[in-house]
């Protein structure tokens, strides 16, 4: 009776034999992870603009393809979303007016972008349209979505240009640059009216080409010292605020008329 006993576990332990290297051939799931050094930055009234150093690491890359440069990350800075109204002048009697205006809901007030290389050299044109990545493959979402397609594109375009006038929108290609194998650090830009509210940096990994992870973290930017005062105040108590600053500028305008005015 020990004879079948053997025979079964010798088949046993043949299968063991055959399925665990089977598993160790099995290769790890690559991924991204990003730090930040602060949770949070402030900002006073002389602030002009600052760059913001985001710290990073690959999980488990493929060392051959680490070599041979075919792993890309792209990292984004993306501003807290609000409403924005785009308005359309025209001039009117020689008087320039505002005629037509579209109202985009959820744009992101800011985006910052950091690329190890060209976006064109990165992936194709569709992997950015679908991950949403880039200032120029943002959705703005029309409050109105019964507005012609023609003037939806027109003011998006013009939102699009607006912002990136400002330095709000920006791309800093060469701003992701990798310190070893899996170590890489970017530069993302704040611009000088950089908004203020939480701000979420996301890490994009690209492998040949091909989108592999995504990795976030968040980023608070307030207002400190005497500015945040103001701010706080105008926020909180905005009609008081507003019969404040309307009385001071009939103030201010009442002293400078009895110092200049002429005899």
């Amino acid at each position: 009776m020990r004879a079948p006993n053997a025979f079964a576990t010798a088949i046993y332990l043949s299968f063991l034999a055959a399925t665990v290297p089977a598993k160790a051939q099995i290769p790890l799931t690559e991924g991204i992870q990003i730090g930040l050094s602060t949770d949070n930055v402030s900002i006073t009234a002389g602030f002009s603009g600052a760059d913001l150093t985001i710290f990073g690491s690959l999980e488990n890359p493929d060392p051959f393809v680490a070599r041979q440069g075919r792993y890309d990350v792209i990292v984004v800075l993306e501003g807290p979303p609000k409403p924005v109204v785009v308005r359309r002048k025209d001039r009117v009697l020689g008087v320039w007016v505002n005629l037509d205006s579209e109202t985009f809901e959820n744009v992101p007030m800011s985006y910052s972008v950091a690329t190890t290389r060209p976006l064109q050299d990165i992936t194709e044109p569709n992997s950015y349209k679908q991950l949403s990545l880039g200032a120029s493959n943002l959705y703005m979402q029309p409050a109105d979505a019964g507005d012609s397609p023609a003037t939806i594109e027109e003011f998006t375009a013009a939102l699009r240009e607006r912002k990136s006038a400002t330095g709000l929108y920006s791309e800093n290609v060469g701003g992701v640059q990798f310190l070893s194998q899996n170590l890489f650090r970017a530069t993302v830009r704040l611009a000088p009216n950089v908004p203020v509210g939480t701000h979420k940096a996301r890490a994009f990994l690209f492998k040949s080409g091909l989108f592999i992870k995504e990795s976030s973290a968040q980023l608070e930017i307030r207002k400190s010292g005497f500015e945040q005062s103001i701010f706080r105040v105008a926020h909180n108590y905005s009609f008081l605020y507003g019969v404040f600053a309307i009385s001071l500028a009939m103030l201010t305008g009442w002293l400078g008329r009895l110092i200049f005015r002429r005899d």
